[in-house]
């Protein structure tokens, strides 16, 4: 894999480009599932009348798979291998989904929220096989360019699932109000039973096609060969001394803070864009849903874009920019009204692109055999998509807020927790490049 002839090394050697196409089908896979998702936090506040709290429970239960399985999923992976986990993330992937229809059946919230917490058990299985496998198919020196190109098919996936959320599930829900329904609860209880039982149908028909389609890739992983990565022929644990290894790295512990608030930045601005345009411009779901899709195009031509800017701009350089730009149009979507602040929401997406595969190949530069371990950490901190999104929820049941100078809806002051998210981002960007630099300096 080294520089031969003066020539760069490859991002994706040709003896594994079928493995790297078929691992990076994965990060569509599960794109597609977080973003017809994130649309369900408004459909459930709706269909089962909750409050916004209780509707983000669905991403307390989506993203609380993570923080379950990422360590077992490592250590499962560690001891046999990639593809086997990969076997294993489809396998939970597809059960969660066709567990959908129980849940629908009886028309139970927290039945929803278990199927919801299976599907994110497979998908860590995924990202913690996926990602760290990807960064292993060629030279290191491409390792961080490598994983971006394959995160970029991630949000084609989540695009699609923003697609399928608007036109089979959204605009496909019965149309009678909030608070029509609840006038329903009184007068005709019967009537309000049909309305959710067949909004519930409509919600789980996209998730049991779903769940066929993965059982199909499952089945094509188990036919398909994949070559094993250096260094897995060694199947021992090793955790107590790797664990000790890994917190003492401080490079690795701060991408773990990063990347929790990352995803928790990213599943805000992408969960709770509806609710803003509902709240502050008056927008019915599927149009407010049209601009999450606008978002996720941004996101996608971005990473693109991005990702040949890594060949000369450093990662935590890019990084530091992006997170400050990120900052910025969160305080315009706290403090601008109407659509220029829906208008910055959406320029948000164009900022985070970079910014997963970017922490996660800082992160784990380096680590050799400890990146098994040490991916489940970050895949870990994919729970900060588990524990804010409620915080976010709980400030949008509030009142408006009055700052003296002006008075912010509620909808507008939740961004403030995306703003301090931005900010620790931008930390550890200028963090990452200052020992660069300094590491070139000593060089």
């Amino acid at each position: 894999m080294s520089q031969q002839n003066g020539s760069r090394p490859a991002v994706i050697p040709p003896g594994m480009l079928f493995p790297f196409i078929m691992v990076t089908t994965l990060f569509a896979l599960w794109g597609f599932a977080n973003d017809i998702t994130n649309p369900m936090v408004a459909a459930f506040k709706n269909v089962l009348l909750i409050s916004n709290f209780e509707s983000s429970l669905v991403q307390f239960a989506f993203y609380g798979g993570y923080c379950v399985m990422a360590i077992p999923a490592a250590l499962f992976i560690k001891r046999f291998s990639y593809k086997s986990g990969i076997v294993i993330g489809l396998f939970l992937y597809a059960s969660g989904c066709l567990f959908f229809i129980p849940s629908g059946h009886f028309m139970l919230f927290w039945a929803f929220l278990l199927s919801y917490f299976v599907m994110t058990c497979g998908l860590s299985f995924l990202e913690t096989s996926s990602n760290p496998y990807i960064l292993s198919m060629g030279p290191i020196e491409t390792a961080t360019r490598r994983l971006n190109f394959s995160q970029a098919f991630n949000p084609i996936g989540s695009l699609t699932g923003m697609l399928v959320a608007k036109n089979m599930i959204l605009a496909r829900l019965d149309t009678t109000t909030e608070a029509a329904r609840r006038a329903l609860q009184t007068t005709d209880p019967a009537a309000l039973l049909r309305i959710r039982a067949h909004d519930l149908n409509v919600i789980t028909g996209p998730y049991v096609i779903l769940g066929i389609v993965v059982f199909a890739v499952m089945a094509a992983f188990l036919l398909v060969k994949l070559p094993r990565s250096t260094g897995e022929e060694d199947n021992r644990l090793h955790v107590v001394s790797t664990l000790k290894r890994l917190l003492a790295n401080g490079r690795y512990i701060e991408g773990v803070i990063a990347q929790t608030f990352y995803v928790g930045a990213q599943i805000m601005c992408w969960t709770f864009i509806i609710q803003y345009a509902e709240a502050e411009l008056g927008m019915p779901k599927p149009t407010a849903q049209m601009y999450n899709m606008v978002a996720m195009g941004l996101f996608v031509s971005s990473r693109f874009i991005c990702t040949y800017l890594l060949k000369y701009f450093s990662p935590g350089g890019l990084l530091m920019s992006l997170s400050i730009g990120g900052g910025a149009l969160t305080l315009g979507t706290i403090f601008v009204r109407g659509m220029p602040g829906l208008y910055c929401l959406v320029g948000i997406s164009a900022c985070m692109s970079l910014m997963f595969p970017t922490i996660y190949g800082i992160a784990l530069r380096g680590l050799g055999e400890d990146a098994k371990l040490g991916a489940a950490g970050l895949i870990l901190a994919i729970g900060g998509g588990c524990l804010m999104p409620p915080m976010q929820g709980r400030i949008l049941d509030m009142d408006a807020f009055n700052l003296g100078v002006t008075v912010l809806s509620s909808a507008r002051a939740s961004f403030f927790l995306p703003l301090i998210c931005f900010v620790v981002i931008a930390i550890f960007g200028y963090r990452t490049l200052s020992a660069r630099a300094a590491e070139m300096h000593e060089a």
